[in-house]
């Protein structure tokens, strides 16, 4: 964990005072929730013949994040994204996946609305957990990032990559974001993503037969490590309507970590993770070349 800089929020102050039918589990295969690998469980696609082009390779791992308090959680990697879901919360930890330009530019795949609960994930909530229950299912990876494979679209909408958010963020400042991600991978070659939700003590709203806790905000983590001077840069938006520029919602990626627990981004080499994960330029970040 790195030193804290201070920054400037919407303020701080303001955000962080906002912030403020069963489980789908395998019961014959206890040992399958310890796995970790694709997940045969997924519905099936016709077959994908498009293959991702490879990884820059420059830096691997930056999609593992190590936790203060991973006893509730479990890691598993599905294609085009990793994650560890809480089965506490019944959310994810984080979502961490590597978005290339000519991912962000795919038209391969249609998205699917295909919601689907993944039995190896102990805790798993179904796609009647958000119904009626006055909250979007909001993906933390989404699924305009997974257009370049079908196996790709189909996992994203594991209910694993949800949690609840209101429909003003999820229609509104989240998708604002989503899309100016798109615009810097493709400016940047590659940009690594992290994404979750942060709850606090005063949480205590769930939703559904399998409670599924809601969170009073969530952050984004995002590098760009492939560029000539790296640079990284973080949001936070409450979970309500966050209207003004996404300038004011922009922090460092430090200062995601105190709140949440996570160390992003640790494969970095020391020296310049210090130097991206203390910084936040938004300016920077926003220029068209």
């Amino acid at each position: 964990m790195k030193p804290i800089v201070p920054i400037l929020l919407i303020g701080s102050a303001a955000i962080l005072a906002a912030i403020g039918a069963g489980y789908c589990t395998n019961k014959n295969n206890p040992s399958a929730a310890a796995q970790e690998s694709a997940p045969a469980s997924s519905p099936s696609v016709a077959a994908d013949n498009s293959a991702r082009q490879p990884r820059h390779g420059n830096h691997e791992g930056l999609d593992r994040v190590r936790m203060d308090n991973p006893e509730n959680s479990l890691e598993k990697e599905y294609e085009g994204f990793r994650l560890s879901f809480n089965k506490k919360n019944k959310t994810p930890d984080y979502v961490a996946w590597e978005l290339l330009g000519s991912e962000a530019d795919a038209t391969d795949v249609s998205r699917t609305n295909n919601f689907w609960c993944d039995p190896d994930i102990d805790g798993c909530p179904t796609p009647e957990d958000y119904k009626r229950s006055g909250y979007n299912r909001g993906h933390m990876c989404p699924a305009a990032d997974q257009k370049w494979s079908l196996q790709a679209m189909s996992d994203c909408f594991v209910m694993a990559n949800m949690c609840p958010q209101a429909h003003a963020l999820n229609a509104g400042a989240w998708n604002t974001l989503e899309n100016k991600e798109r615009q810097w991978a493709r400016r940047d070659s590659a940009i690594m993503i992290v994404a979750g939700p942060i709850y606090t003590a005063d949480d205590k709203e769930t939703i559904g037969a399998s409670q599924v806790r809601v969170p009073g905000a969530f952050f984004k983590a995002i590098i760009a490590p492939y560029v000539e001077k790296p640079r990284g840069i973080a949001f936070i938006y409450p979970n309500m309507s966050s209207p003004g520029n996404m300038e004011n919602y922009v922090t460092t990626i430090d200062y995601v970590e105190q709140l949440t627990g996570l160390d992003l981004f640790y494969n970095l080499p020391d020296e310049l993770e210090n130097e991206i994960e203390s910084t936040s330029s938004f300016r920077e970040w926003n220029r068209k070349h």
